[in-house]
């Protein structure tokens, strides 16, 4: 289905041999992300997804986008290409046996960001129906894109929740290259909500350049104008901006000319759940950008719920 629906958009199309080598005509990390790898997930355990779900669920692994911060430069590195699974119901099948307590959560956005290919895979639709039918069970994911109109006729009985990366417009013009604007991600919200989806919003990685509490201020304003002036249903997730030290020396190999403040020395090491330490904002500066923001989408939409601050 999916070779048949880039051909017939007159995409070429390369059929290789399991496992074998990818003929990309170009190595550089940016025209790679161009290109889409169609494949069959192997089966194996799905990996946890603290705090934003119990699981990962892998439908998609990569993404097109070239924001400049992007943790999964370190997961991909120059391999930045997107893969696409096509055993989809075979994965969402996988899910029965993770039934461990009354509801279990899985993150359809860890490693990618799902929406840009949809059109090619329908593996949204698939896994959005498949949850609607579950008891005890839900889906999220989260998305810098706005291709969301297929979502929105779906059933989706609000097993699925839907949540929008978003940022102040100067972190986007300067660090998320290839993603749409602010206004297409937040008509796009709107157009979610008023499906019935339970949804939310990212704002990550927050930043703490000069202009920091007027923007994001602004930001906070303008999804409450745009999208819901209560916040009824809306959930936030406020991810202060943070890196490894391998993630350094990638970005900067990708990226030489990178503005990203990425300075040791004005950090605060700290280990992560997954054993691995960070290079985090200090106490200080964290518990400030925390308080205001609460502060600010509190004030703008009061029934909105904050899920968490890192």
């Amino acid at each position: 289905m999916i070779r048949d629906r880039l051909i017939q958009a007159g995409v070429p199309v390369t059929v290789i041999p399991s496992r074998g080598p990818i003929p990309f005509p170009s190595r550089d990390w940016r025209d790679m992300k161009g290109f889409l790898l169609v494949a069959v997930r192997q089966r194996g355990p799905l990996q946890s997804c603290r705090p934003s779900a119990d699981y990962q669920l892998p439908l998609v692994s990569g993404c097109p986008g070239l924001c400049e911060y992007c943790y999964l430069h370190t997961r991909f590195g120059q391999r930045s290409y997107t893969t696409v699974y096509a055993n989809v119901e075979e994965i969402l099948s996988w899910t029965m046996d993770y039934r461990t307590k009354e509801t279990v959560v899985f993150e359809g956005s860890a490693t990618s960001d799902p929406v840009p290919v949809n059109e090619w895979t329908s593996s949204l639709e698939e896994a959005i129906t498949f949850f609607a039918r579950q008891e005890g069970m839900r889906f999220r994911f989260a998305t810098k894109f706005h291709e969301v109109d297929l979502l929105l006729p779906l059933d989706h009985g609000q097993q699925t929740e839907i949540r929008f990366s978003v940022n102040t417009p100067a972190i986007i013009r300067q660090y998320e290259r290839g993603t749409p604007s602010l206004a297409k991600r937040l008509a796009a919200a709107r157009r979610i909500r008023e499906a019935g989806y339970p949804s939310g919003f990212l704002i990550a990685p927050i930043l703490a350049y000069p202009a920091w509490k007027e923007d994001y201020r602004r930001l906070v304003n303008t999804i409450a104008e745009t999208v819901t002036s209560q916040g009824d249903n809306i959930t936030f997730e406020l991810i202060s901006h943070r890196y490894t030290a391998r993630a350094k020396e990638m970005i900067l190999s990708l990226n030489p000319e990178s503005t990203l403040p990425m300075v040791d020395e004005e950090r605060q090491f700290k280990y992560g759940q997954f054993g691995y330490g960070k290079y985090v904002y200090p106490q200080t500066l964290r518990e400030a950008l925390k308080g205001f923001l609460t502060e600010a989408i509190q004030e703008a939409m009061p029934k909105a719920k904050i899920l968490y601050f890192v």
